[in-house]
């Protein structure tokens, strides 16, 4: 059976698209950008803050279908300059621990709104 997941605490859809839809124990979330949930308005500044921004997000949609970052088993990472690279993987290693999902960083051309950085993933609860 297919839930689709709902949280204020996101941003919401800007397309014809859920945040995040569970099946049965899994979820798949959808991309976030660093827009902030409040004003819809994409986060402003160094790239580091709007990494901490989708990651914001990522959680938030993540406890919204009743698990946490740390249950994320893949994560995709999409990035307008592989530059900031090793800035991710600084970042990303803030806010997951050991065991440490499956990932993969892509460079694009663009991404919506233009902004730099956006981020997807799976997650597989243990219960549900």
């Amino acid at each position: 059976m297919k839930q689709i997941i709902q949280t204020e605490k996101a941003p919401q859809a800007i397309g014809p698209y859920s945040q995040a839809v569970k099946i049965d124990n899994t979820v798949y979330l959808s991309g976030q950008i660093a827009l902030q949930p409040d004003t819809m308005t994409l986060k402003e500044g160094e790239i580091s803050e709007r990494i901490h921004q989708v990651f914001r997000n990522l959680s938030a949609v993540c406890e919204a279908a009743g698990g946490s970052l740390q249950d994320i088993v893949k994560l995709n990472i999409f990035l307008t300059d592989m530059d900031h690279f090793a800035t991710v993987n600084s970042i990303m290693a803030e806010y997951f621990q050991e065991p440490y999902p499956a990932r993969a960083a892509v460079a694009v051309k663009t991404l919506p709104k233009n902004t730099d950085v956006e981020m997807d993933a799976v997650m597989v609860l243990s219960s549900y």
